[in-house]
Formats: C-alpha cells, structure tokens, sequence
C-alpha cells in the first residue's frame, strides 16, 4: 500500500469539521480497497443529500479509479474506474 503525499490538498476541507471519520482513515480504508497511489482527495457531499463522502482518485495499474467512503461509518461506497472511458 503506497500512501500520497500530504502535499495533496483535500479539496472540500471547509466541511471537515461535520465528517465523523478522519481524512487518514478514510485514506486507509480507500488504499484497503484499492491499494495504489491517492493523485487526488476531496470531501463532497453525496447527491441527493444522503450526506457526505471522502473522493479519491487512485493510480492503479494505468487507470484511475474513483473510491468513495462514508465520512460516518468509513465504509466502503464506490470503487470503479473513472473517466469518459471507464469500462
């Protein structure tokens, strides 16, 4: 499991104080679940207002996967390839 940098700002960090789960466990359950290198970070809240969600892009085997965890509960909600041509 390979960790980003911290330089990698965590876009949506004014919503933080609201999010039960940290950025680093979130971190640690996305790489669990897509082991790799984080390019990108953000706190968003989830469509339809079920809450929000920690967003990460992941450099994994040449693709870029978007995996998504529940700021409440840390548990897993997306893991798919991301783009116009994730198949």
């Amino acid at each position: 499991m390979v960790a980003a940098p911290i330089a990698i700002k965590l876009k949506g960090d004014k919503l933080a104080p609201i999010a039960s789960v940290t950025l680093a466990s979130a971190r640690t359950s996305a790489l669990a679940a897509r082991p790799d290198v984080i390019t990108a970070q953000e706190l968003e809240k989830e469509a339809r207002g079920r809450g929000l969600r920690y967003s990460f892009d992941i450099k994994s085997k040449g693709k870029t996967f978007e995996v998504g965890i529940d700021t409440r509960t840390s548990k897993l909600l997306e893991n798919k390839p991301d783009g116009p041509n994730a198949d």
